[in-house]
C-alpha cells in the first residue's frame, strides 16, 4: 500500500483545530500542513468531511488487551494487545511489565524485541519501547499485581534487562533499598525514570529526584499518601507523593480516565495543576479490553492473579461483604480522550495533547511523533463528532477503518 496520502478535515493541532484544513504525508513522514491544497499534490483528496483529523496516542502504561497480557510472553500475545488498542487510536505503545518471575519479565522483554524487529502496520500499534513497571514494588502498594512476584531491586536483573536495548520507561517505588542505584543505571540506558506503586515521603521522593526521577505513575492510585504514611511514620504527618508531584513543576504524572478510577473534579484538578505539558493520559489497561465480562488473569496467564471485568473496569475479587478494589482498566486511550472532554474544561487539543504529544515528550520521541507537525511520521486517526476511531493511519497506510470491521 502507499504511504502517501493528502487529507482534509479538521486538524487538531498542538494548539489549535484547524478546520478543513489540510495534511500531506508523502513515504510515510508529514510534508505539509495548511487551509489550502498542497501545490505539489496531484493525487486524489481523502475528504474527512466534519471528521478530526487526530495525532496518534501514544500510550506509556499498558498491560494488554484483546485477551492477551504482555506479561504472556509470546509475540502473538504483544500483537494481539498492539492490534487492540490501534483500533483505540494508538499508534507508539509502551508494553508495560507486572509483577512476576525473572524469566517471566525476560521472556516479555524478548516478546517485544523480536515483534519490533519484524514490525509491519498489520501487528497494530508501533513498540516504542517497553516500560519496566513490575517487579520494583513497595509491599504495602503492590495493588492486584501478583505479590509472590514481587521483590527489591536486583542489579544483576535489571542490568541484564537494561541492556536489552528495549527498555525506555523504568518504574520502581522511591523507598526501596537499592532504588537509587536502579534509576542511576535506567538513567544511564536513556530511560524516562518514574516512580509508582510506592509509599514513598516527600524526602524519599526528593532523594529519587536527585537521582533523575522526573514522573509518578497513574496519580492518586497506587501511591502513597498523608494518611498511609502516618501508619509508617506515626506523627507529625508527613508530606506524599501527591504533594511532591503538585510542589514541583518540573514532575509529570498520569490519570486513568476511565470514569471509574477518578471522579470528574480529581480529573479537572490533575489538567489545572499539573497543565497539558505535565499530564499524560494512560489507560492501565489489562487484557479485558473488547473482552466481554468475566474473569481474567492480570499478568502471566500461567499464574497471574484472577481480575473480574464487568466491561467497564476490572476489579479484584471481593471478599464477603468487602468492596471490591478497583483493579487497571479496560478501556483504550480513544475513551480516556472522550471522559476528559465529557469531565473536565479542557480543550480538546489540550486533551488529544495529553493523550499523544505530551506522553511522547515523556518518552523522548517527541520529534518522530505526538502531533501533526511537518517531519514527523504519518501516525493519525479519524475521528467522528462523538471522538469514535474511525480510520487509523500509520506513517500514511491505512492500518484500521471502522467501516471495514462492520462489513
Amino acid at each position: 500500500m502507499s504511504n502517501d496520502v493528502c487529507v482534509r478535515g479538521n486538524l487538531i493541532l498542538p494548539d489549535r483545530i484547524l478546520a478543513r484544513g489540510y495534511l500531506l504525508v508523502r513515504e510515510g513522514t508529514i510534508r505539509a500542513i495548511g487551509n489550502s491544497r498542497p501545490g505539489d499534490w496531484t493525487g486524489p483528496i481523502f475528504d474527512a468531511g466534519e471528521e478530526y483529523v487526530c495525532p496518534g496516542f501514544v500510550d506509556l502504561h499498558v498491560h494488554g488487551g484483546g485477551g492477551a497480557d504482555y506479561m504472556d510472553g509470546s509475540p502473538e500475545a504483544v500483537r494481539t494487545a498492539n492490534r487492540t488498542h490501534l483500533r483505540h487510536g494508538t499508534t507508539t505503545i509502551f508494553p508495560t511489565t507486572t509483577t512476576g518471575s525473572p524469566a517471566q519479565v525476560e521472556a516479555m522483554l524478548q516478546a517485544c524485541i523480536e515483534l519490533r524487529r519484524t514490525w509491519t502496520p498489520g501487528d497494530g500499534a508501533r513498540i516504542g519501547g517497553v516500560h519496566f513497571y513490575g517487579p520494583y514494588f513497595a509491599e504495602d502498594k503492590v495493588g492486584c499485581h501478583s505479590k509472590a512476584g514481587r521483590r527489591d531491586p536486583l542489579p544483576e536483573e535489571y542490568r541484564r534487562c537494561l541492556a536489552l536495548g528495549i527498555v525506555a520507561i523504568a518504574t520502581c517505588a522511591a523507598e526501596l533499598p537499592g532504588a537509587a542505584e536502579f534509576y542511576r543505571a535506567a538513567k544511564e540506558a536513556g530511560c524516562l525514570l518514574t516512580c509508582g506503586h510506592s509509599n514513598a515521603s516527600w524526602s524519599e521522593m526528593q532523594a529519587a529526584f536527585h537521582a533523575g526521577v522526573r514522573h509518578v505513575d497513574h496519580f492518586w492510585c497506587a501511591m502513597s499518601s498523608v494518611s498511609s504514611l502516618r501508619l509508617r511514620f506515626g506523627t507529625p504527618m508527613q508530606a506524599s507523593m501527591e504533594q511532591f508531584v503538585l510542589a514541583n513543576p518540573e514532575m509529570s504524572t498520569e490519570v486513568i480516565a476511565d470514569g471509574r478510577h477518578l471522579a470528574p473534579e480529581l480529573l479537572e484538578f490533575a489538567f489545572r495543576m499539573k497543565t497539558p505539558a505535565r499530564l499524560c493520559l494512560v489507560t492501565d489497561s489489562s487484557r479485558a479490553v473488547d473482552m466481554p465480562p468475566g474473569r481474567y488473569r492480570f499478568g502471566s496467564n500461567q499464574d497471574g492473579p484472577w481480575i473480574e471485568s464487568d466491561g467497564e473496569v476490572g476489579f479484584e475479587p471481593g471478599a464477603g461483604e468487602a468492596p471490591r478494589t478497583l483493579a487497571s482498566s479496560v478501556i483504550g486511550l480513544d475513551a480516556a480522550v472522550r471522559t476528559m472532554r465529557r469531565g473536565t474544561s479542557a480543550s480538546l487539543p489540550e486533551i488529544v495533547r495529553m493523550a499523544s504529544l505530551t506522553p511522547a515528550e515523556r518518552a523522548g520521541i517527541a520529534s518522530e511523533t505526538g502531533s501533526l507537525e511537518t517531519g514527523k511520521r504519518g501516525d493519525f486517526s479519524l475521528l467522528d463528532s462523538a471522538l469514535q476511531v474511525r480510520r487509523v493511519f500509520l506513517a500514511g497506510e491505512e492500518a484500521f477503518s471502522a467501516e471495514t470491521v462492520a462489513r
